[in-house]
């Protein structure tokens, strides 16, 4: 039987219960990876990647969805800050695993604008599409506005996340 994979891109910048209500409609799949953007194609300015990296752990942790796996793929393929595409992605996670079906998903504001992608026809010829918006309305520039504000914003992530956000001096936002 074919494992199947969904990957998960996003900034992560940070995790959202948006991000979350996305993630529950995956539990079908074998593994979702939620592949944290090393260098954003746009120029997206973002938290440290390995900051990032370790909100997405918290956040697994706090959704205990046994499905779920961070991936540090991009870090692993980066050259310098260059951004990294989705079909460079999808070809080296399929070269590690030759035997599975992969669909990557897309999230409503990139689902527009996903002709503008690296081979957007190369993807869709070769693995599965999925759009998949998010049923709870919370974005990631939400949280970022909280923060700088210092509003709270428990009710806006999981909790280690906000814990993370809220006490750490590392994780600020302007």
């Amino acid at each position: 039987m074919t494992k199947s994979i969904a990957i998960f891109g996003s900034a992560f910048n940070p995790p959202s219960l948006g991000h979350k209500s996305v993630l529950e409609r995956l539990k079908h799949f074998d593994q979702v990876l939620l592949l944290p953007s090393f260098a954003h194609a746009w120029g997206k300015v973002m938290l440290d990647y390995s900051a990032r990296c370790e909100l997405v752990e918290a956040f697994i942790s706090d959704i205990g969805q046994k499905n779920l796996t961070l991936s540090r793929l991009e870090e692993e393929m980066a050259i310098g800050d260059e951004s990294i595409t989705t079909y460079a992605v999808l070809v080296e996670l399929q070269k590690r695993h030759p035997n599975a079906s992969l669909t990557f998903v897309i999230g409503p504001d990139n689902f527009l604008k996903f002709s503008q992608f690296y081979q957007a026809e190369q993807i869709l010829s070769k693995w599965q599409v999925l759009a998949c918006p998010e049923t709870v309305n919370i974005r990631s520039t939400v949280i970022r506005d909280k923060i700088v504000k210092k509003s709270d914003i428990s009710h806006l992530t999981t909790p280690k996340v906000a814990t993370l956000l809220s006490e750490e001096k590392r994780f600020t936002f302007r």
